[in-house]
């Protein structure tokens, strides 16, 4: 019976700073996916950018070497073309021994997984995925774009500046200025691109600021300095869906006066338990009216920004008087955001099976698109005539 099962390859790792993070929540998806209805093809993706495929890589002792420099199993390479659909062995001796799994699950939080570069191969090989695309991926990854899209949609995002890397490195003084004209300290700089809170830092003056762009300039090319708000909460919510959209319950996550940190949101208590293990409340002790209010702007963020499957939006809530600002969206949030949908009536083994199930629908809808169009046009064009 096992050739009835779905082959599901579920691909995790890669050269990104969240590298570890991903591991986590694979493991949780290696944990709670329903074995009889699906095959299981583990791929991994070391840091240097091997995909190495073998059934040991779904134990998390595999992976206890801090640097990952010795995992050992068999290297593969997803070709691009449509014609092989499939997992090729690198040795040529082992051709044969191609792997064509029916649907791939990226699990690869950040940069080569997270950001459309990882989607776009899956749409030049022509093969079902689960998740965003390359467009709702890319933005979804970029605080900057995503906050014009935000704003273009009618949805509230705090006051920013950004500039490019390049720009502080030759012009300090002035990027300052104009930091301190428009914003109030205190205030957040983030790299562009980048997740699960690393290299973001809170700066409440001026020698503050100055190191806290060093340090995230080391991450991105583009930065963003965002204003802080006072007597905030943060509220998260997921949707689930591609087209029909549906919003979990809200969470409220727990923290002291500092940002949550990396180590904050992964380590809790010294154990990996990825975003499960980050103390909250669920659902947020907010009014039925403000949580309805985050739903919909949840549901209209997704929207905006052309995402498929599972997603979270992250909101701040000024506890006064109510008033929501969108912080950002992730395409793929830590652990699946399993523990807001538990809350909602739909454990993790059945969030798995609609998380396929959309990625399947978003295929077959994508097939009926068409990509080419038939002219005569080359034969118009007159070729040089010696």
């Amino acid at each position: 019976m096992e050739n009835s099962k779905i082959k599901v390859a579920v691909v995790f790792g890669s050269r990104s700073v969240e590298h570890e993070v991903s591991i986590v929540t694979a493991m949780q998806v290696f944990e709670n996916i329903n074995r009889k209805k699906y095959e299981v093809i583990p791929v991994y993706i070391d840091k240097s950018g091997r995909w190495l495929v073998d059934k040991k890589l779904e134990k998390l002792e595999s992976f206890r070497n801090l640097k990952l420099a010795d995992v050992n199993a068999p290297e593969y390479f997803l070709a691009a073309s449509p014609s092989v659909k499939a997992l090729v062995p690198k040795s040529p001796f082992k051709f044969f021994d191609k792997i064509s799994p029916d649907i791939y699950f990226p699990l690869i939080h950040g940069t080569f997984g997270e950001d459309g570069t990882l989607q776009g191969l899956f749409e030049m090989a022509d093969i079902a995925y689960t998740g965003s695309g390359v467009m709702g991926s890319a933005v979804g990854m970029d605080k900057i774009i995503q906050k014009s899209v935000f704003k273009d949609n009618g949805l509230p995002v705090v006051e920013c500046v950004w500039f490019f890397k390049n720009e502080w490195e030759n012009n300090k003084i002035d990027i300052i200025k104009n930091i301190e004209q428009k914003l109030n300290y205190p205030v957040f700089v983030k790299p562009a691109n980048l997740g699960s809170s690393v290299a973001i830092s809170k700066a409440h003056g001026v020698k503050e600021l100055e190191k806290a762009i060093n340090i995230a300039s080391q991450f991105d090319s583009r930065l963003l300095v965002e204003e802080a708000k006072e007597n905030i909460i943060e509220i998260n919510c997921s949707v689930l869906g591609n087209d029909e959209l549906t919003a979990s319950v809200c969470e409220q996550p727990l923290k002291g006066e500092q940002m949550l940190s990396y180590e904050d949101k992964y380590l809790k208590g010294g154990k990996v338990k990825g975003m499960a293990g980050l103390s909250r409340l669920v659902p947020a002790p907010i009014s039925e009216k403000l949580a309805e209010k985050i739903q919909t702007m949840a549901k209209s963020a997704f929207r905006a920004v052309g995402v498929a499957g599972v997603a979270r939006i992250d909101f701040l809530v000024d506890e006064n008087n109510d008033e929501v600002w969108v912080n950002e969206i992730n395409t793929l949030p830590g652990s699946l955001s399993f523990y807001l949908w538990e809350k909602s009536g739909l454990n993790f083994t059945e969030l798995i099976d609609k998380i396929i199930a959309l990625g399947f629908e978003r295929y077959k809808e994508r097939q009926g698109l068409m990509f080419s169009y038939d002219s005569d046009l080359i034969s118009k064009t007159g070729g040089n005539k010696n």
